[in-house]
């Protein structure tokens, strides 16, 4: 036996043996008791934790959009529909990192141009929800959704989708009126509340579309969906349905509208029709207009170039926005303001020789008329248009009263309840004038006031509005397009209720004066201008069937030198004088206020006045003069 072998203990082996085996199960059962714990943990402590983890990754809430509210006329005919549209989207989660091949491969299917597809990569940058789809081309036709169809197993990922989106079956008829809506952007979305958009990718842009947003577009609603591992949707849990938008009735009158547009068809003008009783604009007329439907779900750029670099600016709207020198068509104001201001009887006369001069071989001031009309009192000056009466009132009464009368017949500011796209235009004053031209007023200024003339910018909704105010003598209605929420009760039938308007815009108090008898004064004096043997307007009134008060105008688009003469056959056409008309009627107990002006037109009662009558007579005697062999009403130039 070796030395090493005597040494060798083996009881304390099998001591350190044991030991340590008894050290490794120790650490394996305490191994074990931590998993345990962790597991109780887990699985009892934390159970609501990770079973509501575990739910929210199964179970989704979607938005389900609401339906846009339509809109009808003042008799009911639908005005803005719903209709389903299909277009095709991708869902990029599905698609992978092939989307360019994928996009190239629908653009050989189908028609979609590199606009598109920048669009569809402008939108899939935008914050959207996991597995939403997004959209690439809308309005697909049935060649085109078959044609995809039968390559959907070449196209992971894309889909054929349906969609309410709004149309307008009049087309350009109505939509210097309504407005349109369109996809909303990201400067939209900010601005609203974005939960109320989580469903739909609509907004009004212009006009009611745009006013009466909160009204049309409803309510969001929700659904509680089950999707797979990857995200698809298997069934639905529950659902909140939307609420849909309300409906809206206008005061718009479809047939007059329609004929309107067609008397001013090829023309550059605008023609409002207001109800005297309600304020309400039964046509709101621009031309040329545009087709709505184009910007619905975005307008190509072709189109847009089109529309946009048109020299007869279709896109604007002259009926809201076109500011124009009114020309004598105020001169009913005027006239009231001069002799309810006390400045001039109603009895003035005044020596007209064709001309008027501040000073004693000073600055001519000329009448329309070269010759001038001789001795004038006021209802030869309402009947003739006679501009030297006026320049002798506006001289005597200065701009002050000039300014406020006029001022409380709305010029210069916004009166109308729902047209968001109206302008103020230039009422001008003696602070007016110090604040924007840095020039104190001078009565050469008044004289060009007086007849609508310099400073003074109207736009063809005011001139309609100051026509109300006459015809109610004095009383202010509010224009306004929404005649109320259209509702329906259980056995079917239709109720019309005006809802509150937030931040309705004001408007003037009646026209309060000192001598109200003053007001049929007026009126016969316009009258007059119609049915008079020497009004200017006179042509239009031959064969009436009902009694017509109104006040022709002519507005000079370029000037004159005091030596030379006005010659339309010598000037481009965009020279031209505009043509202008107001007018009320019947005159004792009014049921229409319109005013019309034709760009470029000529004179008002040989272009405005006739447009004005046909429009009355659909109106009052319900006949389509549009349908009729057009007649020559009128020849007399001012």
């Amino acid at each position: 036996m070796s030395q090493f072998e005597r040494l060798k203990d083996h009881s304390q082996e099998s001591r350190t043996f044991c030991f340590r085996a008894l050290l490794a199960f120790m650490i394996v059962l305490l191994l074990i008791g931590v998993l345990l714990g962790r597991l109780y943990y887990l699985q009892v402590m934390q159970y609501d934790r990770y079973a509501a983890m575990s739910e929210k990754n199964r179970v989704q809430l979607q938005p389900v959009a609401p339906t846009r509210g339509l809109i009808y006329d003042t008799n009911g005919v639908l005005l803005a529909d719903n209709r389903p549209s299909y277009s095709v989207t991708l869902l990029k989660e599905e698609v992978g990192k092939d989307l360019d091949a994928t996009l190239a491969e629908l653009q050989r299917i189908i028609e979609i141009s590199d606009k598109d597809i920048e669009r569809f990569k402008k939108r899939l940058k935008q914050r959207r929800r996991p597995y939403e789809t997004v959209p690439v081309r809308f309005r697909l036709t049935e060649e085109e959704i078959a044609k995809l169809a039968i390559n959907y197993h070449r196209l992971p990922g894309v889909q054929v989708e349906a969609d309410l989106i709004r149309y307008y079956p009049y087309g350009e008829n109505l939509v210097h009126a309504m407005g349109y809506v369109g996809r909303i952007n990201e400067k939209e979305l900010k601005a609203s509340d974005p939960k109320a958009y989580a469903g739909t990718h609509y907004i009004g842009k212009l006009g009611v579309e745009k006013f009466y947003e909160s009204i049309l577009h409803g309510s969001v609603g929700m659904q509680k969906v089950e999707t797979n591992a990857r995200g698809r949707v298997m069934r639905i849990l529950e659902r909140t349905d939307p609420i849909p938008g309300k409906d809206l009735q206008l005061h718009i009158d479809l047939r007059l509208q329609q004929i309107t547009e067609k008397l001013v068809q090829g023309e550059k003008a605008s023609i409002v029709a207001i109800d005297p009783a309600t304020g309400g604009i039964l046509a709101l007329v621009s031309t040329p207009g545009y087709d709505p439907n184009l910007f619905v779900t975005g307008i190509s750029s072709k189109d847009y170039s089109a529309l946009r670099d048109s020299p007869d600016l279709p896109l604007f709207n002259r009926a809201l926005r076109g500011r124009y020198p009114p020309g004598s068509t105020i001169k009913p104001i005027i006239g009231l303001a001069a002799i309810d201001s006390e400045s001039v009887p109603p009895t003035h006369s005044v020596w007209d020789p064709g001309f008027f001069t501040l000073t004693k071989g000073g600055r001519k001031y000329r009448d329309w008329k070269r010759g001038g009309h001789g001795k004038v009192n006021m209802k030869l000056a309402f009947a003739q248009s006679c501009d030297v009466w006026f320049y002798d009132a506006g001289y005597r009464m200065g701009v002050d009263p000039m300014s406020d009368y006029l001022g409380r017949f709305g010029f210069g500011r916004v009166t109308s309840l729902d047209l968001p796209e109206a302008l103020a235009a230039i009422l001008p004053s003696r602070e007016w004038k110090r604040r924007a031209r840095k020039l104190p007023w001078y009565p050469g200024d008044s004289l060009n006031l007086s007849i609508g003339q310099g400073f003074l910018l109207t736009t063809p909704l005011q001139l309609a509005t100051a026509a109300t105010v006459l015809a109610n003598r004095g009383k202010w209605v509010q224009p306004k397009l929404l005649k109320g929420i259209r509702d329906k009760n259980e056995e079917g039938k239709v109720s019309i209720n005006m809802p509150e308007i937030p931040n309705a815009t004001t408007y003037p108090e009646d026209v309060k004066l000192k001598h109200p008898e003053y007001w049929e004064l007026i009126v016969d004096n316009m009258v007059e201008v119609v049915h008079g043997k020497r009004g200017t307007a006179r042509k239009i009134g031959l064969d009436a069937q009902y009694e017509i008060a109104g006040k022709t105008g002519t507005a000079q688009v370029v000037g004159i030198k005091q030596d030379e003469r006005y010659d339309a056959s010598a000037l481009s056409k965009r020279f031209h004088d505009h043509a202008l008309f107001l007018a009320f009627a019947p005159a004792d107990k009014p049921q229409i206020a319109l005013a019309v002006i034709v760009e470029n037109g000529g004179g008002g009662s040989s272009t405005a006045a006739p447009l004005a009558r046909k429009v009355m007579d659909a109106y009052l005697l319900g006949v389509d003069p549009t349908a009729e062999q057009d007649v020559a009403l009128g020849v007399v130039d001012e």
